[in-house]
């Protein structure tokens, strides 16, 4: 996997939307702190468009993203908001220069699109809060993106579930969230995580969604030889007039309990306040133990 260099003081980082649509006022936050960074903002010319739910149509989504992955001298590009619209102009987009210029892309939700498809050309990116997170975000969750942008080392141990599956494992991140990894297969896009420690995450879902898309993966092979499970904020699901009979632990752990690698829940990733950097396509080990769980890079 092409890691992007690390940033430093001085150099550009763009903000654009790919998704739905975002105002300058709704990112200022996020300028700001770029700045306090001692970084130099860069507005794509998406932040303020507006059509219907869209930051602008379908080409001025993929010019705008498009001039920032061909600009040498962005050396980040910050998605601003997620929410739908990314896998709308994927295929539309042009990462040749991504190869020969590796740069971190940014973001999560709907952003896992761009992960999936930057992972399956070799080039590493950061699931990570979103531009317009950064009123609600921790202090610890805009470190770790800090942190790991300068190229500071990385490691995360949280208390330990106690549905968690205990045990080590190694291997390249991937996932982010589990509507996009679902939406994905079938197409080029889709993973393969033979091998990889899967991370999942998920938002405003009715819980036999949840099922039918894990029932998904499992019949398209994502569990068959995954090193490890991590499973971050299951953020406000909902439930039918007759219940599905299962929350979100115990739909994952009745989906994965004949395959015997290790999972993690409640991790810090996700649409959740504390929502961790993470470098998707970066080797990690992954130890689970009755009290903590350990992530670091190796």
């Amino acid at each position: 996997m092409l890691q992007p260099s690390f940033i430093k003081e001085g150099d550009k980082v763009a903000i654009v939307s790919t998704a739905r649509k975002v105002s300058v006022k709704e990112i200022q936050e996020a300028v700001l702190m770029l700045e306090k960074w001692k970084l130099v903002p860069v507005l794509g010319s998406t932040i303020g468009k507006e059509l219907h739910q869209f930051a602008g149509s379908d080409q001025e989504r993929v010019l705008d993203f498009q001039k920032m992955l061909d600009d040498k001298e962005i050396k980040a590009i910050w998605c601003a908001r997620g929410g739908y619209g990314t896998v709308r102009i994927i295929d539309h987009i042009d990462f040749s220069n991504l190869l020969k210029n590796p740069k971190w892309i940014v973001g999560y939700s709907d952003i896992t699109v761009l992960h999936s498809e930057i992972h399956n050309l070799g080039v590493c990116s950061l699931h990570a809060p979103l531009a317009i997170d950064i009123h609600k975000g921790t202090k610890v969750s805009m470190t770790s993106l800090r942190d790991i942008l300068f190229g500071k080392e990385v490691e995360y141990s949280i208390s330990s579930s106690k549905k968690n599956i205990l045990g080590e494992c190694q291997g390249k991140l991937v996932g982010g969230n589990l509507s996009m990894l679902y939406s994905l297969c079938g197409s080029k896009s889709s993973l393969d995580t033979s091998g990889k420690i899967l991370c999942i995450e998920d938002l405003d879902e009715y819980l036999y969604h949840i099922d039918r898309m894990l029932q998904n993966l499992k019949r398209n092979g994502f569990f068959d030889n995954l090193s490890g499970l991590i499973v971050g904020g299951m953020t406000k699901m909902h439930d039918n007039n007759i219940p599905f009979g299962k929350k979100p632990k115990k739909i994952i752990l009745d989906i994965v309990k004949e395959y015997g690698f290790p999972v993690v829940f409640n991790f810090p990733m996700g649409h959740i306040e504390d929502n961790h950097a993470l470098i998707m396509g970066a080797e990690a080990s992954l130890r689970v133990d009755a009290d903590q769980i350990t992530l670091k890079y190796i």
